[in-house]
C-alpha cells in the first residue's frame, strides 16, 4: 500500500497535566496530524496559575506555519544532520555503578598514592555534574582499566582489598554478568572516551542536564562521570565557539529537556552543528580574538572561585540572567555579583558572541535583543537558527563530494592517523635491537612471531596474548593466536576468556570474530 505523507496540523510541546485525584503532576506534549501537506497551529504556554481545585490555569499564545518533528515552527534543526567533521569527539563520561571506586585524599594516600609506584595512573582526580556547577566534592576516583584482577593484587594489593570489601559484595548482586565477572573495574570504562582524551593536556565539557549551558575547561587527568559530555579538544577557539550565544540558541533547539532543564544531547547538539570557517568568513584576527576572549572567560570564572570557594557556576550566572533581564538583585544576588566580578563576566560573553557572529559574517544580525523584548527575541533567533540550518546543509553537501572540515584533524582524519602510525612504526622499527624473534609471513599475510611456550599464570596468560596482538598488522581470529603458542593440556579452551577480558580492561578490540590489540 502506498503510504501517503503525514502533516503535524497541531500541537502543544510542553503542557502541564494535574491529576488532582490521584496527585499526578506531570508535563506532556499533545499533538495531532493529517495526510497530506499542509501548515499547523504551535501553542506555547505564556503562563500557569494554581487553581484552588488543585488543577492550573494555562494561558496559551498560537502561531501559524510549518510544524517540524520537534514541535517548533521556523528553522527546521530535527533535520539537520550529522557531521564527520564534528564527529568522534564528544562522548559521556564513565559510570561507576558503585560508589566504592571514589575515595577521598586522605583514603587516596592510605591506599598508597604518592608512595606506590604506578599508582598515580589509577587513582585519579574525578568530577560529576554537581562538582561543576555546585560544590564540589574534592574526591578521586580508583580507576583499574587496563589492568585485571591478577595485576591488582600484586602491584596494589590494599586497594584490591578496598574494592575487595566496598565493591565486590554489591557487584555479586549485580543482573548483568559481566559486571559480576569483572568486579574491579567501572560498570562502563569508556574505552572510546579515553582513546578520544589520550595525549590531550585538557578538554572542554559541559554537564549534560544543567539550568545554564556552560562549557569550560577540565585538565586531561581528570576522568568526567557520564553526567559530563567532554568534548576532547583543547583549543581555546573551540570552547569560544562553543560558548558563544550562537552555539548555545542551536543547543537549546537541537536537545531535549528535562523538566525545565535543558539536557545537552551530543548527537543532535554536537555533531550538528557547523562551526564557522574560511568560507564563512574566519580569518587568523578573528580566530586569535576569540581564542583570547575563551581563555579569559575561562581563567575569570576559575579565578574568582578560587578565590571564593563558596561561589558556584550556577550562582554566577543566575545573577547574569538577572542582570540581562534587567531583574533588579536581591542581597544575596549582590553578594554573588561582587564574588564573581558578574558585569565583567558579561562584557567577557558578550565581546565573544559578538566575535563568533562576525566569524560566521552574520554582523548584520545584531546583538542578541535582551528577553524582555519578547516580539524581537524569538525573530531574531529563529533567523540565527535558519542560517545554521542552511550551513549545515552546506557542509553536509561538501562532506559528500569529499571535502570535510576537521575540527582536530590529526586524529579525525583517516588518512593522517595512516601516517603518524606508519611513521611511528619505521621510527621503532630504526630503533628496534638487532637480536629480534624470527617471523614468518603466513598465506594470508599476517606475520607470525616464532612459537614459545604457553605461560603458566593467567597474569603471564594475559600479558603473552596482548603482545601477540599488538604485534600483528591486522585483526586476528583464535586459531592464529593459538599458533603462536605450545602447551600442554587444554590451555587453547582458555583464549575465549582471555580476550573478553583484555577487550573490557580496554587491551584490546573485536567485531566478534578477529581480535587488534590497543
Amino acid at each position: 500500500p502506498r503510504c501517503e505523507a503525514l502533516s503535524l496540523i497541531f500541537a502543544i510541546a510542553d503542557h502541564p497535566w494535574v491529576d488532582s485525584t490521584n496527585g499526578a503532576a506531570v508535563r506532556i506534549a499533545m499533538t495531532t496530524v493529517q495526510a497530506g501537506a499542509h501548515e499547523g497551529r504551535l501553542l506555547t504556554v505564556q503562563s500557569e496559575t494554581s487553581q484552588d481545585d488543585g488543577e492550573v490555569a494555562v494561558g496559551l499564545s498560537e502561531s501559524r506555519g510549518l510544524l517540524h518533528a520537534d514541535l517548533r515552527i521556523g528553522a527546521n534543526v530535527a533535520a539537520a544532520r550529522a557531521l564527520r567533521a564534528n564527529l568522534n569527539l564528544s562522548n559521556r563520561g564513565v559510570q561507576l555503578f558503585s560508589a566504592g571506586f571514589i575515595v577521598t585524599r586522605s583514603e587516596a594516600a592510605q591506599l598508597g598514592l604518592g608512595k606506590v609506584p604506578g599508582l598515580e595512573q589509577h587513582i585519579r582526580e574525578y568530577r560529576n555534574g554537581r562538582d561543576l556547577t555546585a560544590a564540589p566534592r574534592d574526591v578521586m576516583v580508583i580507576d583499574l582499566f587496563g589492568l585485571n584482577a591478577e595485576e591488582t593484587r600484586l602491584r596494589f594489593p590494599a586497594v584490591y582489598q578496598w574494592l575487595l570489601e566496598k565493591v565486590k559484595p554489591e557487584r555479586d548482586q549485580n543482573n548483568r554478568d559481566s559486571r559480576r565477572k569483572f568486579w574491579w573495574l567501572f560498570g562502563e570504562t569508556n574505552p572510546k572516551l579515553r582513546q578520544q582524551l589520550q595525549k590531550l593536556p585538557r578538554y572542554i565539557s559541559t554537564v549534560e542536564t544543567a539550568k545554564h549551558r556552560v562549557f569550560q575547561f577540565l585538565d586531561g587527568t581528570v576522568l568526567p562521570d557520564n553526567k559530563l559530555v567532554a568534548i576532547a579538544v583543547s583549543e581555546a577557539m573551540m570552547l569560544g565557539v562553543l560558548s558563544s550565544s550562537v552555539h548555545l540558541d542551536w543547543t537549546l533547539a537541537a536537545g531535549s529537556t528535562l523538566e525545565d532543564r535543558p539536557v545537552y544531547v551530543k548527537t543532535t547538539c554536537f555533531e550538528t552543528f557547523p562551526f564557522p570557517s574560511k568560507d564563512t568568513g574566519l580569518t587568523p584576527a578573528l580566530t586569535e580574538r576569540i581564542r583570547a576572549l575563551a581563555e579569559q572567560l575561562d581563567a575569570h570564572r576559575k579565578k574568582q572561585q578560587v578565590a571564593h570557594p563558596e561561589l558556584t557556576l550556577t550562582g554566577m550566572y543566575n545573577v547574569l540572567e538577572k542582570l540581562r533581564s534587567g531583574e533588579a538583585l536581591n542581597a544575596k544576588d549582590k553578594t554573588l555579583h561582587e564574588q564573581g566580578l558578574v558585569s565583567v563576566l558579561r562584557t567577557l560573553h558578550d565581546e565573544l558572541d559578538a566575535a563568533v557572529l562576525a566569524a560566521y559574517g552574520w554582523t548584520d544580525l545584531g546583538p542578541a535583543p535582551s528577553k524582555q523584548d519578547e516580539a524581537a527575541h524569538p525573530a531574531w533567533t529563529d533567523a540565527l537558527l535558519q542560517r545554521l540550518v542552511d550551513l549545515n546543509t552546506r557542509r553536509a553537501a561538501e562532506e559528500a563530494a569529499g571535502t570535510i572540515r576537521w575540527l582536530r584533524p590529526e586524529f579525525q582524519n583517516p588518512a593522517l592517523r595512516d601516517q603518524a602510525s606508519q611513521a611511528a612504526q619505521a621510527h621503532q622499527g630504526e630503533m628496534a635491537m638487532p637480536e629480534q624473534e624470527e617471523e614468518t609471513t603466513s598465506a594470508s599475510g599476517i606475520t607470525n612471531t616464532a612459537i614459545q611456550p604457553w605461560p603458566n599464570t593467567l597474569g603471564e596468560q594475559i600479558n603473552a596474548v596482548t603482545l601477540t596482538l599488538k604485534a600483528s598488522p591486522q585483526a586476528i581470529n583464535v586459531d592464529h593466536i593459538a599458533a603462536q603458542f605450545k602447551g600442554k593440556g587444554r590451555w587453547k579452551e582458555r583464549l575465549p576468556t582471555i580476550l573478553e577480558t583484555l577487550v573490557v580492561i580496554g587491551r584490546a578490540q573485536t567485531d566478534g570474530r578477529n581480535w587488534r590489540g590497543i
